[in-house]
């Protein structure tokens, strides 16, 4: 998948959830990206947040630190 695409639809997930409870939104985007996209997706997620692209959502960002963790 394209880099641009997969962070759309990453920052597409972190809006969903913005307006979650504050102590919530990145555990349910954590989940969601676990649940529903396959490991590769989420390793390529990985690279585009070490290369330290910029449009990629705070919340997005904090979910992958947090999947990294658990990994």
């Amino acid at each position: 998948m394209s880099p641009d695409k997969l962070v759309y639809m990453a920052n597409q997930i972190a809006t969903f959830f913005a307006s979650q409870p504050e102590a919530e939104r990145v555990d349910r985007v954590a989940d969601h990206i676990h649940d529903f996209w396959e490991p590769r997706m989420r390793r390529q997620l990985f690279a585009i947040l070490d290369a330290g692209r910029a449009d990629v959502n705070p919340l997005v960002a904090a979910a992958a630190a947090k999947l990294r963790q658990a990994a």
